[in-house]
């Protein structure tokens, strides 16, 4: 051995900075993608708005069901019917005119023998119900109506008289109007948080409508299928839509 050092001939010492250089190009092109999508994913903005208006309910219905048993089949459809005649004239009575009452269909099942807690063959009576109907936009009426159904559990009727149920029906003519109300909300929105980042807000991207919600008056209770209270005659609507904006600097 003489000492010297072995020398490195040209091609050892191309290839490690062709490798050095691609590996710096590689680099630059990743950071050059995050930016870009960086800026892509920065160019828009998605807001939720809304718009509540108060309404009072135009439109309510009362109903009630007549349920009889008896033993034999002809005596429970006789006694069935008689005290559904009692409800009607009850109805009609307090103002309701005979094309503004409806009586459903006869609902019948027999009644079957039990032993040790299993139903036999035999029948030991026959079970029938029927269900009258009053649907009015005279909501005072209805209301009273329905106060007053107990006189006739007073009297023997076999009633099940359910709550009075009160509808809006005039959401169809309202649903643009409403809908227009909560975009503008959402610009309101939009505006504010752009601004406050240094930019400011172009043109709608996209709009999604929400579900509409009818509840009680001041209620906030919400659901994701939308709400219709019948409960209550006073009550809200909300519209609710998300808009995507697109941001300007």
């Amino acid at each position: 051995m003489n000492g010297e050092r072995p020398r490195l001939s040209s091609s050892s010492l191309v290839w490690p900075a062709v490798i050095l250089g691609l590996a710096l190009l590689g680099a630059a092109a990743i950071v050059s993608g995050a930016v870009e999508r960086l800026r892509r994913a920065g160019d828009e903005i998605t807001v939720t708005g809304s718009a509540r208006r108060p309404i009072t309910s135009d439109l309510a219905s009362w109903r009630g069901t007549v349920e009889v048993q008896r033993a034999a089949l002809p005596d429970a459809a006789a006694e069935l019917a008689r005290h559904v005649e009692v409800v009607r004239r009850f109805v009609t009575a307090r103002g309701f005119a005979d094309s503004l009452v409806g009586v459903s269909a006869i609902n019948s099942s027999t009644v079957r023998q039990m032993v040790n807690g299993e139903f036999t063959n035999q029948v030991t009576g026959y079970r029938m119900s029927q269900t009258i109907e009053v649907e009015s936009r005279d909501i005072a009426a209805v209301t009273a109506l329905s106060a007053a159904a107990g006189e006739l559990l007073a009297q023997g009727v076999p009633l099940s008289p359910a709550p009075p149920q009160y509808l809006f029906t005039g959401l169809a003519g309202m649903r643009i109007e409403m809908l227009g109300d909560a975009t503008k909300d959402a610009s309101v929105r939009a505006t504010e948080i752009a601004t406050k980042s240094g930019a400011r807000i172009g043109r709608i991207k996209s709009v999604r409508q929400g579900v509409f919600q009818i509840t009680p008056r001041n209620s906030t209770e919400i659901s994701d299928y939308g709400m219709n209270d019948v409960s209550a005659i006073e009550k809200d609507i909300t519209a609710v839509v998300r808009v995507t904006f697109a941001l300007e600097n």
